[in-house]
């Protein structure tokens, strides 16, 4: 049984089609990657998961519920959490504040029960801290709580919307590039978290570009070339996939490569491309 199902999905964006006919099947409790050259098409495919963008055909489900149609929000809500590209935190609130904000959609009282803060406003509330404070402990942040977003780190402002997307304890976790902008130590760290979220039994899809963090990571990776899908398998096996090979190198090169492994010489793959 699939977590995530995707079928034949499609986005055109005038003139241009971005995610061309993907079907897709993501696991549940696995640590799934999408790779690709730059315009493959990935940021998008996650954006139609997310339910930022809607597809122009095809459609998608989150276990049982078809969320073709839905909202972000209402995504969320069946059990989703994304993290972005580039840092979305908010600098002058504290850290617990910006976990906090990702809890809405585990939230049920109503307009008065906040107004007059109602014992079950009062008793919810502190649930919803107590999932944001072991959101943090969870990504190493639990001793700056109380610090204000902005003066964190880079790496803390990464792992801290890690934190905000896992507070709600979503079975899906989309990662954008999560390792963008760290240096080695942090990346190192951030594969060990990952590892962690996932013997949760919460479930990964990432897009990464760092290759080496991806087949050391992943169990599965979906390769896309111009919105296309032309693999999607074991990661170890990706390195030696001749239309993968092409993909990130050019076919001249990859014919160079497939010769030379042909003859004796050096193994074909794309660690580091």
């Amino acid at each position: 049984m699939s977590l995530l199902r995707i079928e034949a999905l499609t986005r055109r964006f005038a003139g241009l089609v971005a995610v061309d006919g993907v079907t897709l099947d993501v696991a549940p409790g696995g640590l799934h990657a999408v790779i690709g050259p730059n315009g493959a098409g990935k940021t998008t495919l996650f954006n139609l998961i997310s339910g930022l963008v809607l597809p122009s055909a095809g459609r998608l489900w989150l276990g049982e519920h078809e969320m073709t149609a839905l909202r972000p929000e209402q995504r969320a809500a069946l059990g989703m959490g994304r993290t972005f590209q580039n840092i979305r935190v908010f600098g002058a609130m504290t850290a617990l504040e910006n976990v906090l904000t990702g809890s809405h959609t585990r939230l049920s009282a109503g307009l008065a029960s906040v107004l007059f803060r109602t014992p079950g406003f009062r008793a919810e509330e502190k649930r919803a801290v107590d999932r944001a404070r072991a959101a943090l402990d969870t990504v190493g942040l639990a001793d700056k709580a109380d610090l204000r977003a902005g003066g964190l780190s880079y790496g803390d402002q990464r792992r801290l919307e890690i934190a905000r997307a896992i507070a709600p304890d979503p079975a899906l976790l989309l990662l954008d590039e999560p390792a963008a902008g760290m240096n080695p130590a942090e990346t190192e760290a951030l594969a060990t978290l990952i590892q962690r979220l996932r013997s949760t039994a919460m479930t990964v899809l990432l897009v990464e570009h760092d290759m080496g963090f991806v087949m050391g990571l992943c169990d599965t990776v979906t390769v896309l070339n111009f919105g296309r899908l032309i693999f999607d398998g074991p990661a170890q096996a990706a390195r030696q996939d001749q239309g993968v090979i092409e993909a990130y190198l050019g076919p001249k090169v990859a014919a160079r490569l497939a010769a030379s492994v042909a003859a004796g010489g050096l193994r074909a793959g794309i660690r580091g491309a």
